[in-house]
């Protein structure tokens, strides 16, 4: 298992979040085939998210995995940063009617390439989880492309149930 230390996002790893989100906003096969239906605007749009989310920390806050150093090591002999950004994911917030409580909707979760299979996702996940009790945070909830099986299986195995209800979107 690779150490990981996870952080929100700040001004200063903004880039962090932007390489990592750029990357599964074009690479991502199950994002790119809803993406359509969620108008995606391109490198502008998740600049200005981004921007937002620092300047809006009330609605939520933008979740980074860095792998440390000696885990850095050993994916690149030549690697010269203490930390490797590994792992993103966006975190808003809600209130629930249901829970009485406000929640955390997670989308946009992403682990680099080279670095899935290495407990990066759950360490990302159970790190999140802790800052979101942290916050009084009640429930999760996050959506799975009906055909990503491996997302299925990463959640189910961290208590996420299925709901039975499919997302949709109105682009207004």
């Amino acid at each position: 298992m690779t150490a990981v230390t996870c952080r929100r996002m700040t001004r200063e790893t903004q880039r962090d979040a932007f390489a990592l989100l750029s990357d599964f906003l074009r690479e991502d096969e199950h994002y790119l085939d809803s993406s359509g239906a969620y108008g995606d605007g391109g490198t502008e749009a998740l600049s200005r998210a981004l921007d937002l989310f620092v300047e809006r920390p009330e609605t939520g806050f933008v979740w980074l995995a860095y792998a440390e150093a000696g885990a850095a090591a050993e994916r690149s002999a030549t690697a010269t940063a203490p930390v490797t950004p590994v792992a993103v994911c966006v975190v808003c917030f809600a209130i629930s009617t249901s829970a009485g409580a406000l929640v955390a909707k997670l989308d946009d979760v992403s682990v680099r390439a080279g670095w899935r299979g290495r407990g990066v996702g759950s360490a990302h996940l159970g790190q999140l989880a802790q800052e979101l009790r942290r916050l009084g945070v009640k429930r999760i909830d996050t959506a799975v492309h009906h055909r990503n099986d491996e997302a299925r299986r990463f959640y189910g195995r961290h208590g996420f149930l299925p709901l039975g209800e499919e997302r949709i979107a109105l682009l207004l």
